[in-house]
């Protein structure tokens, strides 16, 4: 899918790479014992290396550096078994040593690759690499008492820095990548991708070029944590990079932050570029050293991944290839479905969780996992529709009703009087009342009006309540009918 933005004279192509940071999903620090728990009191869980004071030397969290190599290997990345920390010297209120310990030149991760679907065709985007780091804390500014604060609770968390190359082209592409990656990340087990927690952002680096020119100048729009964001932002930044070009002025290679509630994007800063960080190994820690063993037996723990999952659920539930893309997408949903899959129609479940629960979700604006609805609330209604004691029709109805109850679906429906009827005397004794008593409309039926067939199954549904039960009712009034 070409995507272009249009200019004055010609039409511009977009250029994007992604800088992602993902949080580790690690209960410490990366070279501290503090709590990495999200939404403590500030400055509760920080340590001596965190908030820099003199002398207090960093240890490497083990855990940490296996979760970064996990992620590479779901990368299908190079893991180098040599790396190196560094020192990235800059000079903000909330980073209180002065620098970020980062990795530069060796990272822990090298090239890799990721394959995204656009319109059913696919798109591979590089990796540059991955590299470990430490985050810094959080500036607090509080204009009723004109004053700020430092936070310094997630300073020293620990963050993959995941950059891609300059191979995205659209910004349908950058936030399919972003789902993508953060998919994985949570098969993983590595970042739970949460990002409005922060816990997954991304610096956008945008540059706009005519077709076949060179590579423009680039903007870095920094800590975007927002899918729809991010999008909204390429777009915002683009047009403006194209009619700085058309009025004759130059783009300046600078950082910048979107403003979603303005739908723009500002100046920060000028931006740096390496040498200005004068980075250089951090003398405290040692090159970090993998082996072979260690790599390989993190690779043979590596977990099912999107991609093998969607291939497994159509050759195992014959199930349709958007179907099985739908239900990769989130790894909870994923799960969900395999659990309530297993002995039943295929075609059923997916029906009923992606179009009657997602509905329902979407209107409680909440995610599956936030609900903790159980597998079996849904499985045991599912059941008693393929059974045949109610029917599709009455469990639409009840649905969201039977979610907000404490009963499973059998006793449900006993409850509230909604056992359907199956037997066939009975539904019998009803289709010929109502035969009776339109004697006129099924002389007009046997002369060829097939449509009153369906006022016929409608009648005999409003008489026993919604409760009759519809493929019987259909195949006897067919056989009545044709007799």
């Amino acid at each position: 899918m070409e995507y272009f933005i249009e200019g004055k004279s010609s039409n511009w192509e977009v250029v994007l790479g992604l800088e992602v940071h993902a949080q580790i999903s690690s209960k410490s620090k990366l070279f501290s014992s503090a709590s990495t728990n999200w939404g403590g009191e500030p400055n509760t869980q920080v340590e001596l290396v965190d908030c820099g004071m003199p002398g207090a030397l960093p240890v490497i969290n083990e855990y940490c550096v296996n979760q970064a190599i996990l992620t590479g290997l779901s990368l299908d990345a190079v893991i180098n078994k040599k790396s190196v920390f560094d020192r990235k010297n800059y000079f903000y209120p909330d980073l209180p040593q002065g620098y970020q310990i980062s990795q530069f030149e060796f990272p822990i991760i090298g090239k890799g690759s990721l394959s995204i679907n656009i319109d059913g065709n696919e798109k591979v985007i590089g990796i540059t690499r991955i590299h470990l780091e430490q985050d810094a804390g959080k500036s607090i500014h509080d204009q009723e008492v004109n004053n700020s604060f430092i936070d310094l609770n997630r300073s020293g968390c620990a963050l993959m820095e995941i950059v891609s190359e300059p191979d995205m082209s659209s910004p349908i592409e950058a936030a399919e990548y972003v789902k993508k990656l953060r998919n994985i990340l949570k098969y993983v087990g590595s970042c739970d991708g949460n990002m409005e927690k922060g816990n997954l952002r991304a610096d956008v680096n945008v540059s706009v070029r005519k077709k076949g020119d060179e590579l423009g100048t680039r903007c870095e729009i920094k800590n975007v944590n927002s899918i729809k964001y991010i999008q909204q932002a390429i777009e915002y930044e683009a047009k403006r990079q194209v009619n700085l070009i058309e009025a004759g002025k130059i783009v300046k290679q600078e950082t910048r932050l979107f403003d979603p509630d303005k739908n723009e994007t500002r100046s920060m800063r000028g931006k740096e570029e390496s040498h200005d960080y004068r980075y250089f190994p951090d003398p405290d820690l040692p090159p970090l050293i993998l082996n072979d063993k260690m790599i390989d037996n993190l690779r043979s723990n590596l977990p099912e991944l999107p991609d093998q999952k969607k291939e497994r659920f159509i050759k195992d539930f014959k199930i349709s290839s958007y179907d099985a893309e739908v239900i990769i997408n989130d790894k909870f949903i994923s799960d969900f479905f395999e659990e309530i899959v297993k002995g039943r129609d295929s075609k059923v479940v997916i029906s009923w969780i992606t179009v009657e629960l997602f509905s329902y979700l979407k209107k409680i604006n909440k995610t599956l996992e936030e609900t903790k609805i159980e597998t079996k609330k849904i499985s045991s209604l599912i059941d008693l529709i393929i059974n045949g004691k109610i029917s599709n029709r009455q469990a639409k109805d009840i649905f969201e009703d039977y979610l907000k109850s404490e009963m499973y679906a059998n006793d449900y429906i006993e409850a509230k009087g909604l056992v359907q009827l199956s037997d066939s005397s009975q539904i019998e004794g009803l289709i010929q009342k109502v035969l009776d008593e339109n004697t006129k409309m099924v002389e007009q039926y046997k002369q060829g009006k097939d449509k009153l067939f369906g006022f016929f199954v409608g009648q005999v549904m409003k008489i026993s309540n919604g409760k009759a039960n519809p493929k019987m009712v259909n195949e006897i009034l067919k056989s009545k009918l044709s007799n």
